[in-house]
């Protein structure tokens, strides 16, 4: 399995913001999820995040769509 590019999650996010609740938010759950196996994000720390900033910022702007 290949993972997806950070660009592949940006469309991917830019589709979900248009469904409505409940459904956007299970979906953005699904994407940060994704995302945290990939680029092993729940492994995170200071140091990580400053060699990752493209990848965390991305994350960052999923979570705070998020309404749950």
């Amino acid at each position: 399995m290949t993972g997806k590019s950070l660009a592949d999650y940006q469309s991917e996010y830019e589709k979900i913001i248009f469904y409505d609740q409940p459904r956007k938010d299970i979906l953005l759950v699904g994407l940060l999820t994704e995302m945290e196996k990939q680029f092993k994000i729940s492994m995170r720390t200071k140091e990580w995040e400053m060699d990752h900033p493209k990848i965390i910022a991305m994350y960052r702007k999923i979570a705070i769509t998020r309404t749950l």
